[in-house]
């Protein structure tokens, strides 16, 4: 890298730390003057029912996962696009092989029950 790529690169980091230790010391002046219950985390304001850390029953880790395949699925078919324009068939027949696995995936959860909420 050339001198002046390393001096933006180092103005830019030094902005950027700046502004974050700014957003630190801005918050932590401004925070004072509000009341505990305004500064609950989370329910606007109003007391927790259940404690952060309570267990959650296991029929949502399955519909985690088909969340995850799905968005794996998405997260490779969007690069695939410019690929596909510049390999042609080969990344076509590469997609048509991924996308069978998803398939074959997809096909043995709904076969198990893994889409059926009870």
């Amino acid at each position: 890298m050339e001198l002046s790529q390393l001096l933006v690169l180092l103005f830019v980091a030094v902005i950027t730390g700046g502004f974050g230790l700014w957003v630190l010391y801005s918050s932590g002046q401004s925070n004072k003057h509000i009341p505990w219950p305004q500064r609950a985390p989370f329910l606007g304001g109003g007391q927790p029912q259940a404690h952060a850390w309570t267990r959650f029953h296991v029929r949502y880790y399955p519909m985690t996962l088909l969340l995850i395949a799905f968005e794996m699925e998405m997260m490779f078919m969007y690069p695939w696009a410019v690929v596909y324009v510049a390999e042609g068939i080969k990344a076509l027949t590469e997609m048509g092989m991924f996308l069978g696995i998803l398939s074959i995936g997809i096909l043995y959860g709904w076969r198990e029950g893994a889409f059926k909420w009870q």
